[in-house]
């Protein structure tokens, strides 16, 4: 599988990839959401794993901007908010799934489908 992990805490990209990707998976990670869609289209991930807040272009910005370029990106915001108001910003913006930081078991589960 070919993952692109997006947060601005190198720290937590580590995690995510740790908990998340299998070893035989394709992963490439971005600091912010500017970076990522400039990465996208020469990436072409399976599966974007986008943090919430980050500097520069944070989640929501960043998931509706490469839905408008990519419609088909499966983008899944990754956070430490769990207001239901932030789900469902991230769901108008077209993130296919929400998730929070401390249940990235259930991220490798619902890829893995």
């Amino acid at each position: 599988m070919n993952l692109m992990i997006v947060d601005d805490s190198a720290l937590m990209r580590a995690m995510i990839r740790k908990i998340v990707a299998d070893p035989s998976d394709d992963v490439f990670e971005c600091a912010d959401g500017d970076e990522v869609l400039a990465a996208f289209k020469q990436v072409n991930p399976d599966y974007v794993l986008m943090d919430l807040q980050m500097r520069n272009v944070g989640g929501i910005e960043a998931t509706r901007k490469l839905k408008k370029e990519h419609p088909g990106a499966k983008i899944i915001i990754i956070s430490n908010f769990r207001e239901q108001e932030f789900r469902d910003e991230a769901r108008d913006a077209g993130a296919i799934s929400y998730f929070t930081k401390d249940d990235l078991i259930r991220v490798r589960q619902f890829i893995s489908k």
